[in-house]
Order: C-alpha cells, then structure tokens, then sequence
C-alpha cells in the first residue's frame, strides 16, 4: 500500500470530517436501505468511532500490530452482524465519501490506493471473524442481571451471570448491550476475578448525557437480559512473583484495578505494593471499604486515598494525585496499573515518565472519550508549516468506554 499517498488523502479528508462521515452513511443507507436497522437510532457517537478506526489504521499502516488489531476488530464486529456483504457496501459508500470531501486530491491513483488499502483491511476484518467462528467463539454471551444496587445518584453496580463460560482476564473490560438502548454497545470494565460461579461485576458511572449509562443506572433491572462482548484490553497483571507494583484508581476506574486486587490477594498474598484510589470528593470514594479490605488481605499494600478538598473543583483530585506520586519513590523498580479517565490516565502516565517509571511498565487501556467533531486550520500555509494531531488519534485504543 502507498502509505504516503492514503495519509496525505486522509488529512484532506480529515479536515471536512463531519461532512465525510454524514455522505458516507447517506449514501450506505440511500443505497442499502436493509441495513439501516443494523445501526443504532442516534449516529452521533457511531460516526465518532468510524474516524476513530479509520484515524487508527492510517496512523500504523507500516506497522505489524495492524493486522493484529484488525483481526481483533473484525471479531468483535461479529456482535453488529456484520456480513462480507455489509463490508463490500461499507468500501463503496467509504470510497464515494472520500472522493467527496478529497475534492481534488481524489486523483485516479488515489483512488486506487484507497481501493487496495480497503480491500485488505476487510480482508484481514473477515479472516479475525472467521477464525472466532471457528473457534467456537460467539459473537456476544447472553448474561442475566441478578445484582443491581445503587452507590448515591450517579453509580450502579451490576452483577451479571452469563448463560455460558464467559472467558476472561482480570483487568480486562467488555462492551455492554441492553434492549433498553437497541444495536448500541458501550464498554466497561469488569470488576472482578474469574469466580467459580460464572458471575462478574460492572460499575457504571452515570454520565451527563450518556444514554447507555443513564439506561443501566436508571433504567435496568434484575432478572432482565443484557449482552457482553468478546472481552478486551491489556490492563491484565504481569509483574513477575516478588516484584514491586503500584495501582492507581481514580473514579470507576477502581472496576478493573479491584479485579486485579482480587487476583493478586488470591495468587500472592505476601506482594509488595501501594495503592492510590482517586475521587473527584469524598462522597464519590465508594471503594474505601473494599481497599481496606485489600489491606487486610495483602499486608505488604500501603493505600493512599486522595480527594479534592470541600467545595474545590473537582479536578484538584489529580493535582493531589501528582502531587502524592511525586512524593512516593522507587518509581523505576515499579509495574504501575493505571485506570480512570482518559484525560486523568494520559496525565498521570506522563507525570509517571517524568519521575522516573518505565514508559513499557506503566500499563493502562487508554480509551477516548467520543465527542463532536473539530476542524482543521483553514489556512493551507497553516496545515503546510505546522500540521495539528490527529483528532481520533489513540494508538492504544480498542474501544470507547464511558467512565
């Protein structure tokens, strides 16, 4: 693939985002009218994420992960009955959409260079899909609610048992549908070991806004169906027996971080560790208990729990955070394991590159949250003397999750 020439119609492209991505899926719809009910009634964060993948595979064209996660995105789109049919009418109406907005950068070889580059990546989408199928791997697992309970206005924790094996690691997360919201999927992550019984744990923070979480927290209730994903994400424990670690949760990012705890209390009890569990205020610190009780469990755990001060805004619960990690030492012999926010994630993995942890042992899933779209400078001379980043761009990202 002419690597060069798909980056530099994509930036074109790019810069008319919105009106890209509103042809693209007229004319998908005009033309394949069926598959219409394929998609979820609101486009807004659907058309998000179609940048966000396109962003993605043009940002590591040359690298060998591609294929990697390609595989893994075609599995995964198993649960949105996606067919070979629906990848051939998604090239078409992509490439239409691109010539639109590409104007007269669409040149005949970019055209062709587009066409190839589609062409592999369906390729590579069906081949991930196929060896899921063959595998014996469903596209989703039907799971029964059988816990719902409510932490304040805003927080719900939800316990789901799964109608078959549901395989999956601690620290990993799931994408997450219910017929309260129909062919719409968010992710969140799983807030537990592998139990002997099947069941796993959700929290689920209600976000301003956000239809699914405002579904799950309102909306659902025990003995209703929902479904799960195939599960994702390397937030998984990898720090060799002995060997010193640090996890830091802020907000629900305490789900994945708590199952990891779980196992490591389960598997080495006598490790060596510090805990830092972040809230926006006090009243939103609702793992207290449980670290405590991952205190008692690994005595070698110190745990630092850091709010904003009374009546603060709440973003001084991350100026608090750095300020405590500046304070803790040793920072290169440490695995960190990082959950939260995206913007609390990407800063405090940079804070901890700076006092001294290794970039390759601080882990964490970094996941964008979708928003509207922005534009480019209008100015070529701007574009040509200082190109801006890549709105979508996230090299770490497998899916988006509402914290």
């Amino acid at each position: 693939m002419d690597a060069q020439l798909l980056r530099s119609t994509f930036a074109v492209v790019e810069r008319r985002a919105e009106h890209a991505v509103t042809f693209f899926y007229s004319h998908l719809f005009w033309h394949n009218p069926a598959m219409r009910e394929l998609f979820p009634e609101d486009l807004g964060p659907q058309r998000d994420r179609l940048f966000a993948a396109l962003t993605h595979v043009v940002t590591h064209l040359e690298e060998p992960r591609l294929a990697r996660y390609l595989g893994e995105l075609g599995r995964d789109h198993r649960k949105f009955l996606a067919s070979p049919a629906l990848y051939t009418a998604v090239g078409t109406s992509l490439l239409a959409a691109f010539a639109f907005a590409s104007g007269a950068a669409w040149t005949v070889e970019a055209e062709k260079a587009w066409t190839e580059a589609y062409g592999r990546v369906a390729e590579l989408m069906l081949d991930g899909a196929t060896a899921a199928e063959r595998a014996g791997q469903p596209a989703w697992w039907d799971a029964d609610v059988v816990g719902h309970e409510r932490r304040g206005e805003d927080l719900a924790l939800l316990t789901l048992r799964p109608r078959r094996p549901y395989p999956y690691q601690a620290g990993q997360y799931a994408s997450l549908s219910t017929l309260h919201l129909p062919r719409v999927w968010r992710t969140y992550s799983l807030a537990n070991a592998p139990r002997p019984d099947g069941t796993l744990d959700l929290h689920v923070s209600r976000v301003a806004g956000g239809r699914m979480s405002t579904a799950l927290t309102e909306r659902l209730r025990v003995g209703e169906t929902v479904r799960l994903s195939v599960p994702g994400g390397a937030l998984t424990a990898r720090t060799p027996p002995g060997k010193p670690r640090t996890y830091i949760a802020a907000g629900t990012g305490w789900a994945p971080v708590r199952a990891l705890l779980e196992e490591a209390a389960e598997d080495e009890p006598e490790l060596e560790g510090r805990l830092f569990v972040v809230a926006r205020a006090k009243e939103y610190l609702y793992a207290k208990p449980e670290a405590e009780r991952f205190r008692a469990l690994i005595p070698g755990l110190s745990v630092t729990y850091i709010t904003a001060a009374p009546r603060r805004p709440r973003d001084q619960a991350t100026e608090r955070c750095v300020q405590a990690l500046r304070a803790a030492v040793h920072w290169p012999a440490h695995d960190v394991y990082l959950a939260g926010p995206p913007g609390f994630v990407a800063e405090a993995a940079e804070e901890l590159t700076e006092l001294g942890a290794d970039p390759a042992r601080v882990f964490h899933d970094t996941l964008p949250a979708v928003g509207r779209f922005t534009t480019r400078p209008n100015s070529h001379a701007e574009w040509l003397i200082e190109p801006p980043p890549l709105h979508w761009h996230n090299p770490e990202s497998r899916a988006p999750r509402e914290i």
